[in-house]
């Protein structure tokens, strides 16, 4: 393991400048100006996407693939139509083709042609390595997403894992939006989306942004979707960022996030109506791993539990051990649908039966144990104005508190209850890759009984910023209380709440280089990119654990 303390990023051994210019990674042709991308392959078949500007009418798009950037010659081409009942993106399933294979592709309409793409089959057979990028957490009002034009740019990277908050659903005046002001990158439309047109349109602004266009160009998409792509915190029955009153159904709002998240992503359409919440996927790297991503917002998740509802009764030790195991603890708080639970069991044993060395898991929330250590003890206050039963995290270390609830550490008993299940299936050797936290993660994951279930890797934001820095402390003291957070939590070997950027998960055999990518700045077009730490992940005997 080698590692560059966040305290001295600028004097670390950083890439030559990149700099993001619309020629790099997209086409100035109006009626591709979202570019293109492809996503959720299997070992023969790929979705391709694309969006026409222009139309008020349907229009007809052509496609063709190819396994060389000239075109000459394509091996597949087709016609398609696409209309504003589909917000005039086109989507395309193309089958038949080989396990493996890079491929090139492109579409024309109204007489122009589209940016390039290159796409990628997943492989069968024997593997030998595999790169996938892990990614969190891009809001447009924060800046520019440098870490998609840096994963553009890697060579390491075979696939793209998307964990969520792909789009945020704050308005021009939300979170963001001093930043968003400073750099011409407010969020459109200027109120909270709720509506099908509100979600189109902030998807479309997302896809304008020269990094992001770079990246769908180059890398094909494996995507999970967290919960700003709808609205903060959903649960089966609403959302914490949901207000009836005014915002309207829950149910009908949620219908709108999803089907233009259907509409804007390189995802396959679900086979009926039914389906489009069960955002579930197995993805196979030949003989080398199995990556379930998993769908924890939509279909199964209990409401959060609350600080604010319980922060006037915890004043004692005792009441918040009483907290902790009486209403953190009840259980039947789930997290995960049983249609959810019964497609990751099949895929967990079927990859033990075939003898792949990793099971991993696409998993949107932070799953460790992580609780707040006492700050007061270290000298640390809190920022001044900060809300005393929300971000208080002097309260919460007072009394050894998870640092978060909405996280699995609010469901200790779904969190179990997955445990077990892994224990049954003896896949106590899961590599989980997160997003969700806006920070970098290297976590040793065990049960309550105290053994080892696997690991958790876990990426920064390309844009949302830490929590810390966030809620007002300096940059010091943030790297002060990442510092506790290690000593505080077994499970933490190490965080890093202070950059922004990407982890390069490159799988072999029996070992796994992680890599923790920062980028210099979000705050401009050109920037370099440095690697904050290397973990080393050794597979032996059915464990995993860090060299």
């Amino acid at each position: 393991m080698a590692k560059i303390t966040r305290r001295n990023l600028l004097g670390a051994a950083m890439s030559a400048p990149f700099t993001m210019q619309m020629a790099e990674g997209a086409s100035a042709v109006a009626n591709f100006r979202h570019g293109v991308a492809s996503g959720d392959p299997d070992d023969s078949s790929v979705v391709l996407w694309t969006r026409v500007s222009g139309p008020t009418q349907p229009v007809e798009v052509s496609w063709e693939l190819a396994i060389t950037p000239d075109f000459n010659p394509p091996i597949q081409r087709g016609k398609t139509t696409t209309g504003e009942y589909r917000d005039f993106t086109v989507k395309v399933l193309v089958e038949g083709l080989e396990s493996g294979q890079t491929y090139f592709f492109r579409f024309h309409s109204q007489g122009t042609t589209s940016l390039t793409g290159q796409t990628k089959t997943l492989p069968r057979g024997e593997l030998t390595q595999v790169g996938i990028a892990l990614v969190s957490c891009s809001n447009y009002a924060f800046g520019y997403f440098t870490a998609y034009h840096a994963i553009a740019q890697d060579a390491g990277v075979d696939f793209v894992l998307h964990t969520g908050d792909y789009i945020y659903e704050y308005g021009a005046d939300g979170w963001g939006s001093a930043v968003a002001a400073s750099l011409g990158r407010v969020h459109t439309p200027a109120h909270e989306t709720t509506t099908l047109a509100d979600y189109r349109e902030r998807h479309a602004q997302y896809k304008t942004d020269p990094g992001s266009i770079a990246m769908l160009a180059r890398h094909p998409l494996l995507a999970l979707w967290d919960d700003h792509e709808s609205a903060n915190n959903p649960w089966l029955g609403g959302a914490q960022n949901h207000q009836p009153a005014s915002e309207g159904v829950w149910e009908t709002r949620r219908s709108a996030a999803v089907q233009a998240y259907l509409e804007w992503m390189p995802v396959r359409d679900p086979k009926n109506q039914a389906e489009r919440l069960k955002f579930w996927r197995r993805y196979d790297f030949g003989d080398l791993a199995t990556l379930v991503t998993l769908e924890s917002r939509h279909t199964g998740r209990a409401k959060q539990i609350s600080y604010a509802d319980h922060y006037a009764d915890i004043t004692g030790d005792t009441a918040a051990q009483a907290f902790q195991e009486d209403v953190l603890g009840q259980s039947g708080r789930t997290v995960l649908s049983e249609g959810m639970v019964g497609f990751l069991s099949e895929a967990l044993a079927d990859s033990k039966v075939r003898g792949q060395s990793w099971r991993l898991l696409g998993n949107a929330i932070p799953m460790a144990r992580v609780n707040m250590p006492d700050i007061e003890k270290a000298g640390i206050a809190m920022p001044s104005g900060s809300a005393p039963n929300t971000a208080d995290f002097a309260w919460k270390g007072r009394y050894g508190l998870p640092l978060y609830l909405d996280t699995w550490d609010g469901y200790p008993w779904a969190r179990e209850q997955l445990f077990s299940l892994c224990n049954k299936l003896q896949c106590n050797d899961l590599l989980v890759l997160t997003g969700d936290s806006h920070s970098f993660w290297a976590n040793e994951l065990s049960d309550a009984a105290g053994n080892a279930m696997g690991l958790e890797i876990g990426t920064a934001g390309v844009t949302s910023p830490g929590d810390f820095v966030e809620q007002g402390f300096s940059v010091a003291t943030a790297a002060i209380l990442d510092d506790l957070l290690m000593q505080h939590n077994e499970e933490v070997r190490w965080t890093d709440n202070l950059h922004q950027g990407y982890v390069r998960l490159s799988l072999a055999a029996n070992r796994a280089t992680v890599d923790y990518l920062a980028v210099s700045t979000v705050l401009a077009s050109e920037y370099s990119v440095a690697t904050l730490r290397r973990e080393v992940v050794d597979r032996r005997e059915g464990s995993l654990r860090f060299v």
